[in-house]
C-alpha cells in the first residue's frame, strides 16, 4: 500500500515506522506547508495534521479519489459538512478521535457502565484527561468522544471545563511534560468510587490502529469509523 502521510510529527513518524514494518511504502509526507502535491500516487492517506489544515486536506483525497483515513481533532465543526463531501464522491473516509485499539476497546467500556449507571441514585459522574503540553486542542478528542457517550446516558445535556458548572459533565485537563495521552471516567458517590481508566505508555498504539484502519479502507466506499474497522 502506498501512504501518504500529512502531518509529518511525531504522530506521522511513529505512523511511518509501523508502516514500514507492515510492508507498507510512503510515498509522499507533508508537514503544515500547503498540499501541492499529486495525492494520485498514494493509495491511501493518513491525516494526522493541524486542526486548521485537516478539512482541506480530506477534501483534496477525495477529489483525488484517494482513500482518507484521518485523526486529527478540533475541526469537527466541520464533520458533517466532510461527511456530505464525501457521499457525494463516492470517497472513503474513516475520521476517529483516536485510533488506538485499546481506547476503542475503552469507549466500549464507557458507554457500558454510563447504560449502568443511569438508573443509580448517588453517583457523580467526572472526566480527566491528561496530555503533553504541545497539544492544541482541550479538552481532546477522545474526551469529547468519551463525553459525548455518557451524556447520552445523563440528564447533563453538555460538558465544561469549570468545576463549578455543576448543571454540567465535569471534563479536568491537564497539559504536562510528554505524556502520550491518559483518560479516566469516575462516579463518586458519598461511601465509594467506580472509575475506568486508559494510559497511553506511548505514540505506537496510535499509529498502529491508523495504519490497521487505511488497511482496512482499501478497497471500499463510504464513512466509516474504528467500530467499523474492529467490528465493535
Amino acid at each position: 500500500m502506498k501512504i501518504a502521510l500529512l502531518g509529518y510529527g511525531r504522530m506521522g513518524k511513529a505512523i511511518e515506522k509501523v508502516a514500514l514494518e507492515r510492508g507498507h511504502e510512503i510515498v509522499i509526507r507533508k508537514d503544515l506547508e500547503p498540499l501541492e502535491v499529486d495525492l494520485g500516487i498514494a493509495d491511501t492517506a493518513i491525516d494526522f495534521s493541524h486542526p486548521t489544515a485537516a478539512f482541506d486536506n480530506i477534501k483534496a483525497c477525495i477529489d483525488s479519489g484517494v482513500a482518507v483515513v484521518s485523526g486529527t481533532t478540533g475541526w469537527l465543526e466541520r464533520f458533517e459538512e466532510i461527511k456530505g463531501y464525501c457521499e457525494d464522491h463516492k470517497g472513503s473516509f474513516i475520521y476517529s478521535s483516536n485510533f488506538s485499539i485499546g481506547v476503542n476497546v475503552f469507549f466500549n467500556l464507557n458507554a457500558h457502565l454510563a447504560k449502568l449507571m443511569k438508573n443509580i441514585k448517588g453517583y457523580k459522574v467526572a472526566m480527566e484527561e491528561t496530555h503533553h503540553i504541545h497539544k492544541l486542542d482541550a479538552p481532546s478528542g477522545t474526551a469529547i468522544s468519551l463525553a459525548n457517550d455518557v451524556l447520552e446516558q445523563s440528564v447533563k445535556t453538555n460538558w465544561t471545563l469549570d468545576e463549578n458548572d455543576t448543571d454540567k459533565l465535569f471534563i479536568k485537563v491537564k497539559r504536562e511534560g510528554e505524556v502520550p495521552g491518559t483518560h479516566a471516567v469516575s462516579y463518586t458517590s458519598s461511601i465509594d468510587a467506580i472509575e475506568i481508566k486508559h494510559e497511553a505508555f506511548n505514540r505506537t498504539g496510535f499509529a498502529l490502529g491508523a495504519v490497521v484502519a487505511a488497511e482496512w479502507l482499501q478497497n471500499r466506499k463510504g464513512i466509516f469509523n474504528m467500530k467499523d474497522v474492529l467490528g465493535l
